[in-house]
């Protein structure tokens, strides 16, 4: 087969909430496509319809509704403690056979917060402050199934509040409501991206040629490694050699700025260049944040489950024609 390639992943660093890696051995097309099925096509949860019962807080039901769907839902599976795929246990409201909901495509979380009830509850020093109304007061029917309140251990840590604000309340207000989360994609509503960044950047191939370097004074060296606003060129301090900065795959941004150094410490127009740095085509370094709703690594791997499927789906219909 020609073009044949075998992609690679390296994981750089990994934590619940960020993924660092290198994909190699593919083209930006693969990589592309990666990056756009985080973004839109892996599945999760999210609150899409509101019953209210009671609301005399200062925002009416739309904008309370609007804030409730953007507050990541986590699903946790009983052998795990990370945040994962609900692709299985849950199903699409469109392919649930129920008439309307059932705890396979729906999950149901209650809030009843009263500040006249919850005030006496309170330290004296905070009874006469507005009472905030967070995730922590979404209770869900399913043990398995909960609101992110916080992002990581540093978030919470630094946190003023208990959990994602929705509103404040003060004397005499109250906020009852049965909220409905459902599982859908972000390519039909925002809320249900589990990604709050997913980028890549293309891999930087430093190529330094010694012997043009060599007819190069101290002086015109340091030149060429100060003109780089984003630094991924260092000069020896032993030999006296131009080398490439460890870190330079993180901030390598391929400005113009070298060149147009180089090109005046040129003795001929033709002469080769000191330094090069070019993007690559088969090696890409992604950076991935989540929401909450899922912990990064099982992102990384519920995408590559979306196009391993949207690629056996392809060749089951290129199988159908054939046989036509």
């Amino acid at each position: 087969m020609p073009n044949q390639r075998f992609p690679k992943v390296e994981i750089l660093s990994i934590a619940p909430h960020e993924i660092r890696f290198i994909l190699s051995n593919t083209d930006i097309s693969m990589a592309n496509t990666i990056r756009r099925i985080m973004i839109a096509e892996v599945p999760t949860l999210a609150i899409d319809l509101v019953e209210y019962y009671e609301n005399s807080t200062v925002l009416n039901d739309e904008y309370i509704a609007h804030r409730l769907g953007l507050i990541p839902i986590r699903y946790q599976a009983p052998d795990s403690l990370s945040g994962g795929d609900v692709h299985g246990p849950f199903l699409p409201q469109m392919e649930c056979e129920c008439d309307g909901r059932c705890p396979r495509c729906s999950v149901e979380f209650e809030l009843d917060v009263d500040f006249d009830r919850v005030t006496p509850e309170r330290p004296e020093n905070e009874k006469d402050l507005p009472l905030t109304v967070t995730s922590r007061d979404l209770m869900s029917n399913n043990e398995l199934v909960t609101p992110a309140h916080f992002l990581n251990e540093n978030e919470q840590d630094e946190a003023q509040d208990e959990g994602i604000s929705i509103v404040k309340i003060g004397p005499g207000q109250c906020l009852k409501l049965k909220a409905i989360a459902r599982m859908g994609i972000s390519k039909e509503h925002s809320k249900w991206c589990p990604v709050a960044v997913a980028t890549y950047r293309f891999w930087p191939i430093i190529t330094i040629n010694e012997d043009q370097c060599a007819t190069l004074t101290l002086d015109q060296k340091n030149e060429i490694v100060e003109c780089c606003p984003d630094r991924i060129l260092e000069l020896d301090e032993v030999t006296g050699k131009i080398v490439a900065a460890e870190n330079a795959y993180e901030i390598a941004t391929f400005t113009e700025d070298l060149a147009m150094t180089q090109t005046a410490l040129k003795k001929r127009a033709e002469d080769d260049d000191f330094v090069s740095c070019v993007q690559s085509t088969d090696k890409f370094v992604f950076s991935v944040e989540t929401t909450g709703a899922m912990d990064a690594e099982e992102i990384l791997k519920a995408s590559l489950r979306v196009l391993k499927d949207k690629l056996n789906y392809m060749a089951s219909e290129v199988d159908t024609l054939k046989d036509m």
